[in-house]
């Protein structure tokens, strides 16, 4: 969509928070790392122009159609996600430029603040998209991608890749691979032709 900002625009963004994206029916709750400026710039989540989130989304078929969240996301696309259960979140509240400025401590608060929404909102799954970050928030130093042998308040938990485009680990097709599992896992997707699961 064209938005752009200047250094000094994004730096005044610094330590802001960005509301969490809730629906009444959460089925699939993302929880990102913390907001980055451009997010917080825009109060939408993952905004930045290089990140795969919504691309990746897309490919998995979590959602229908693009969604471009560069100049902030529209009511009407919110609608969208809420509609198909998904809910976005982060683990620390204050953007910063990297997420390599937050302290372990504002990560291990996160946590336990996360275990709280989920205790309130119930979704079927909980998806952290960064496994360095969740195994700082959770004290679990050998956690690996995908799903985690606990659960939390009841939801399944899984660690799921940044899409962040510092993390040159991942494509949009790998991430969408791993985000279509995690949608099968919630019910937002079917489950795969013959693995004789049905969503709940």
């Amino acid at each position: 969509m064209g938005r752009s900002f200047s250094r000094a625009e994004l730096e005044s963004f610094r330590d802001a928070e960005v509301p969490d994206l809730v629906g009444p029916d959460v089925r699939l709750l993302f929880v990102g790392i913390n907001p980055g400026l451009w997010t917080a710039a825009t109060g939408t989540h993952f905004a930045h122009p290089g990140n795969r989130f919504y691309p990746a989304l897309l490919r998995a078929g979590v959602i229908e159609e693009p969604i471009d969240p560069a100049a902030g996301m529209s009511e009407a696309e919110r609608d969208v996600l809420r509609r198909r259960g998904i809910a976005i979140t982060n683990l620390a509240r204050r953007a910063t430029a990297k997420a390599s400025e937050l302290s372990r401590a504002e990560l291990v608060e996160g946590g336990e603040r996360l275990r709280a929404l989920v205790a309130e909102v119930r979704p079927r799954v909980v998806a952290v998209a960064g496994v360095t970050a969740y195994r700082s928030a959770f004290g679990v130093p050998r956690a690996e991608v995908g799903p985690q042998p606990e659960t939390m308040a009841g939801s399944a938990l899984w660690v799921v890749p940044n899409p962040s485009g510092l993390n040159a680990h991942e494509t949009v097709a790998t991430l969408a691979e791993a985000y279509a599992e995690v949608g099968r896992a919630a019910g937002v997707l079917p489950p795969l032709p013959g693995s004789g699961t049905m969503p709940s």
